[in-house]
């Protein structure tokens, strides 16, 4: 499913669509109109159509008066907002050995997050029903009395394909090929569910994180592997098929003759990715279990801990130059576990200024995640919300 939003580019005032209630509502959702005269000026619709149409809006729990708004001159207008007490979403972010989950209110605020361990390899009837499971345990411990749990966002560490939903050739995901992630848990839950890439929902949730300023942004999962998310226009950019951002699976021009998952010599994902590093010390005899104890290593000033995470950062950074000189974006964002390592974030600074023109760099905002953890589940939450506040489904429950 698509998750992307309103065009940045400049429109007309009046909007046939905009005018419907489900127009209105994300004309509210989205902030463009906080009143009912501001609904009136953006759509063009009378005053007392749009009084109709958002008192439907509000009886069917969709809107809310939220006191005085700021005054254009006269009485100042009854503030509206989207009533987030009639309900809760459910945002998993899977990985490979953990998941993080979100309860997040129709307003878009997170309530309540728990991340628990997991074994994606488990497949994908049980990660779903378990999916389902912790869902109900967070909005029976957290959701107010009449948040009812209203539909499920899930990111995943595999491709997606846009057009299908189904996710292609996941690596270290045996049994995932092929399936509709989003269908299958709105089977088992009987609620609506949306689906996407891991990376891209990250990069849409420091996206809403970050707030209106920022336009294009292109957001890097730097973790046991290493993943991609671009946004621009307001939303996820995709790609023709949902392949945009792959960059796991670039070769690295002098890197290591390292066998990648995909069959290829020498991938990103396979000489720079935690897994990598993890594998390379404990082949130098550096007794390491997962990435985060080469984050602790690295802290204590350990020579080769800081040295791989260094290279692993200047491989990454070469990759990201060329998407840097390419695509020319406001913010470059670095999240996962290898974002929080300074030798990391100081290689992948140190090769774009290397490799990208001074035009590329001078405005360039190369960042550590604002959103950290969260990044996941607050893209998977805006994905589902997106949703269920689609403008024809809101239409079709006010009529």
């Amino acid at each position: 499913m698509s998750t992307t939003g309103p065009s940045t580019m400049e429109v007309a005032p009046t909007h046939a669509g905009h005018g419907t209630p489900g127009g209105i509502l994300d004309l509210v959702r989205s902030g463009r109109s906080r009143s009912r005269a501001d609904i009136a000026r953006s759509t063009g619709l009378s005053p007392s159509t749009v009084s109709q149409r958002v008192d439907s809006l509000i009886a069917a729990g969709y809107l809310r008066e939220a006191g005085a708004g700021v005054s254009q001159g006269g009485r100042r207008p009854r503030a509206l907002e989207v009533d987030a007490s009639t309900g809760v979403v459910c945002a998993a972010d899977l990985g490979s050995h953990h998941a993080t989950f979100g309860l997040i209110d129709l307003g878009g605020h997170l309530i309540a997050s728990r991340t628990e361990q997991t074994d994606i390899s488990a497949g994908p009837a049980a990660i779903l029903r378990w999916i389902a499971e912790v869902a109900a345990e967070l909005t029976a411990e957290h959701a107010q009395p009449g948040q009812t749990l209203r539909g499920f966002g899930v990111g995943l560490p595999g491709p997606v394909d846009s057009n299908t939903g189904r996710m292609v050739s996941p690596s270290r995901m045996p049994g995932w090929n092929g399936v509709d992630v989003a269908a299958e848990l709105s089977r088992i839950t009987g609620l609506p569910a949306a689906a996407d890439n891991d990376a891209n929902l990250m990069a849409l949730g420091e996206y809403d994180s970050l707030g209106a300023d920022v336009g294009e942004l292109v957001f890097v999962k730097a973790g046991s592997s290493i993943g991609c998310g671009i946004v621009a226009f307001g939303g996820v950019y995709h790609g023709h098929h949902g392949m945009a951002g792959d960059i796991s699976h670039v070769t690295v021009p002098g890197a290591p003759a390292v066998l990648c998952s995909c069959g290829r010599i020498g991938c990103l994902d396979a000489v720079a990715g935690g897994a990598a590093i993890v594998q390379s010390l404990r082949a130098s005899g550096v007794d390491v279990t997962d990435t985060r104890d080469v984050l602790a290593l690295a802290r204590d000033a350990h020579p080769r801990a800081t040295q791989e995470l260094r290279e692993a950062g200047l491989r990454t950074g070469g990759v990201l130059a060329t998407i840097m000189n390419f695509f020319n974006p406001q913010r470059l964002v670095l999240g996962g576990i290898l974002g929080e390592a300074d030798a990391f974030v100081a290689g992948v600074r140190s090769a774009i200024y290397s490799d990208c023109l001074p035009m590329i760099t001078d405005q360039l905002d190369i960042a550590v995640s604002v959103a950290k953890e969260h990044a996941g589940i607050r893209g998977a939450g805006r994905l589902i919300l997106d949703s269920v506040f689609d403008p024809a489904a809101v239409d079709l429950v006010v009529r």
